[in-house]
């Protein structure tokens, strides 16, 4: 795949995962179950690991499809 190809198909993603943002389709992404929140009197922590683990695999697989 050359460069090109490659930030066309960046770009529909994008596209798409915009198009499910502003629809909804999103909006539990960043609070799953597993994701590290503290929240103190004058602090806030927010760590979203299954979140990124999540994407992780999710983009490995795309990358291991799109490469064969």
């Amino acid at each position: 795949m050359t460069i090109g190809n490659g930030l066309i198909v960046a770009g529909i993603v994008l596209i798409l995962a915009g198009f499910a943002y502003k629809f909804g389709l999103l909006n539990s992404f960043g609070n799953l179950p597993g994701d590290i929140r503290y929240e103190g009197k004058n602090s806030r922590f927010y760590f979203p690991i299954v979140t990124m683990l999540l994407i992780s695999v999710v983009l490995s697989l795309l990358l291991a499809f799109f490469k064969k």
